[in-house]
């Protein structure tokens, strides 16, 4: 059986929740795993899932309300041991100095363009140490 790599989307908008799904498909490149997709509303669930479950990949809507995808990526980062890469989805794209404040890995702009998201979220899961040794 082939390795799944668990990509969680946080985002208030479920538009922009299946944008993000339907951007990447299940597999954003012929060399990464199958991707399942978690998706998290609020900054509580997030955590909650992060404490939970193995995640490769967050992707953070930074356009979220009231807790923003750029605050909660930094948060993560200073609060979750091994915090697993962020891809940030940012407004305009004038917003990518924030994206560097709030340590996020990459960074991609509304409205998702699915090849840009794709090739993001492949760079970052073939990075992802846990999915490098479920490939072998």
């Amino acid at each position: 059986m082939q390795p799944t790599a668990t990509v969680l989307v946080y985002s208030d908008n479920a538009g922009t929740r299946e944008q993000v799904r339907l951007a990447a498909g299940r597999r954003p490149a012929a060399d990464v795993p199958p991707v399942e997709y978690v998706e998290c509303a609020t900054l509580p669930a997030v955590l909650k899932t992060l404490d939970e479950r193995h995640i490769d990949v967050c992707v953070l809507d930074g356009e979220t309300a009231p807790a923003g995808g750029m605050g909660v990526c930094r948060q993560l980062k200073d609060e979750v041991f091994r915090c697993p890469p962020v891809l940030l989805l940012i407004g305009r794209p004038q917003d990518a100095w924030l994206a560097t404040w709030s340590r996020a890995e990459a960074v991609v702009t509304h409205p998702v363009d699915p090849v840009a998201f794709a090739d993001a979220l492949a760079g970052l899961l073939r990075a992802e140490p846990a999915v490098q040794e479920a490939r072998g």
